[in-house]
C-alpha cells in the first residue's frame, strides 16, 4: 500500500509536469499570435515586393522557432540531454553540499 509520502511525491511530480506543459503551450500560443501579427503587419511590404520568402519576414519565426523547439524538447523529452537521473543526482548533490 502506498504511503502518504509516496502519494505526495507523485502529486508534486505530476504538478511539476503540468506546469511545464502549461508553460510550453503558453509559449506556443504567444509564438503563433505574435508571428501571425508580424506577417499581417508586413503584408503590404510582402505584396509590394512580390517576395513572400523575404528573410526579414521569416527571421523572427525561424530563430524564435529554434527556441520553441528547444522548449518542446525540454518538456516532452526531458532526459534527452542530461539523462533520466541527472536532475535527481544534482538535487541530492546540492542538498548534501548545503547541509548545515
Amino acid at each position: 500500500m502506498e504511503t502518504n509520502i509516496e502519494n505526495d511525491i507523485k502529486y508534486r511530480e505530476a504538478l511539476r509536469k503540468v506546469k511545464r506543459l502549461k508553460s510550453f503551450y503558453t509559449h506556443l500560443t504567444v509564438y503563433i499570435l505574435v508571428n501571425l501579427f508580424l506577417i499581417f503587419a508586413n503584408w503590404t511590404e510582402i505584396r509590394a515586393e512580390h517576395s513572400f520568402w523575404s528573410w526579414q519576414i521569416w527571421a523572427t519565426p525561424f530563430f524564435w522557432g529554434i527556441g520553441l523547439i528547444a522548449h518542446a524538447a525540454g518538456v516532452f523529452c526531458p532526459g534527452f540531454l542530461f539523462g533520466k537521473d541527472w536532475e535527481d543526482k544534482k538535487i541530492k548533490e546540492l542538498t548534501d553540499k548545503y547541509k548545515y
